[in-house]
């Protein structure tokens, strides 16, 4: 390849990488080992590290797995590292006390499902899946106080979240340090070019690149991807917080929850979710403000396509019927969930938010009172605004939260 070749090719594959990034550290350095891999025909190593904290992939981690799938269409090699490792000890990245360390059977579970769904992005066939307690596990104390003794207290300290629960005389744990160097120590172990991760990861990407020179190694390129927010329109999407949509999610479920999100937030999932270019968002928001397009028809494209990427376009198709007929026309379902309540008899009066949690249409009893206080519960279709509200159960009563929640109970 000659020159004029080499580095038209470099722009190429470095215009795409850094689309749609929250950060690239540093944009030099990246084109230096771009224009490495290519002259040499080499791929780039680039990780993606993952700990299997919950059970299912969500629309938020998928934003970072589009840019793997990019490195891996520009012929770079892809390491998921799943952290069965350092999931025992816990990401404390933004958390405000120590987070609950995982025993090791928790992990494994989570861990098997996080490799299968993850392929649902990746090419099986070309993505490394390896596990870091391949390389963690046999280090010995030695080891570890080697790897400490690369990083200061002072050093953690300006980290954000530690600073703050410093300051305000939370307490750190001393494992809590040790989970920036165990990842970082990832990056050495696999000799990362690249990594990838959300905005906050930050820390523990920039850890990798300190880390590295260390063993012998060139500093990792640090990508960090927006964090995606989730149905609540405020937070970013996560499955604590219960604003998230599972890439494992039934088609129904995920076309009504793409379709309950906030109008102005569409265009991040038009970019950060399906791909679509830089710019895609301001188009779209124009459009919708001059009337050019109706906002409940982008967003029912929105809800088809990610229906569509997930399962299959019949699916994708059926849910948006099923949402036009259920949802728009304010209609109930033909196959409404029915959950069986033990301990209640017929013509008992009970607590409306109390029910709700009985039948999972509110994680608990102070978000199921926020939720008929903001006039999202009704009973047999009829709306209830009081959060102290009895209802007298009868058999086939019908619950419902919003338009997508809804359940008929059944008794003894």
């Amino acid at each position: 390849m000659g020159n004029t070749d080499l580095e038209k090719e470099v722009a190429r594959q470095f215009d795409i990488i850094r689309q749609r990034t929250a950060m690239l550290v540093t944009e030099n350095e990246l084109k230096a080992k771009l224009q490495r891999s290519i002259s040499q025909n080499k791929p780039l190593k680039v990780k993606l590290g993952v700990d299997p904290s919950a059970p299912d992939i969500h629309l938020g981690h998928i934003v970072v797995m589009r840019k793997l799938k990019e490195f891996q269409d520009l012929g770079h090699e892809i390491y998921f590292v799943i952290g069965d490792f350092t999931g025992m000890i816990g990401d404390p990245s933004g958390k405000s006390k120590t987070r609950k360390q995982l025993s090791k059977e928790e992990v494994l579970i989570n861990a098997k499902t996080y490799h299968d769904q993850a392929t649902l992005i990746l090419d099986p066939e070309r993505t490394h899946v390896v596990f870091n307690s391949q390389w963690l596990a046999p280090l010995s104390f030695a080891d570890v106080i080697e790897l400490a003794s690369r990083f200061t207290v002072a050093r953690m300290i300006e980290r954000d979240d530690f600073n703050k629960r410093y300051l305000e005389g939370h307490p750190i744990g001393i494992h809590e340090f040790l989970y920036p160097l165990a990842q970082a120590y990832d990056s050495v172990a696999i000799e990362a070019d690249v990594e990838l991760g959300g905005t906050d990861q930050t820390f523990n990407l920039l850890v990798g690149r300190d880390i590295q020179p260390y063993y012998g190694l060139e500093p990792q390129i640090a990508i960090t991807m927006p964090l995606l927010v989730g149905t609540d329109g405020k937070e970013k999407m996560s499955k604590s917080l219960g604003n998230y949509i599972g890439i494992t999610d039934e088609p129904d479920d995920m076309y009504g929850k793409v379709m309950s999100i906030p109008d102005e937030i569409m265009g991040d999932y038009f970019e950060l979710v399906l791909g679509e270019p830089p710019g895609f968002k301001e188009e779209l928001m124009k459009s919708i403000e001059s009337g050019e397009r109706h906002p409940m028809e982008a967003k029912m494209e929105l809800a088809r396509r990610i229906v569509s990427l997930f399962h299959s376009d019949l699916e994708a198709k059926s849910a948006e019927e099923n949402f036009s007929r259920v949802f728009r026309q304010d209609s109930l379902p033909t196959d409404i969930e029915v959950v069986k309540l033990t301990g209640i008899e017929e013509g008992d009066l009970v607590e409306v938010r109390k029910i709700l949690v009985m039948c999972g249409l509110a994680p608990s009893l102070s978000e199921a009172k926020r939720l008929i206080k903001a006039g999202a519960v009704r009973v047999n279709e009829e709306r209830i605004y009081d959060p102290s509200a009895l209802v007298q159960v009868q058999n086939g009563t019908i619950f419902r939260v919003g338009k997508r929640r809804i359940c008929q109970i059944a008794l003894d």
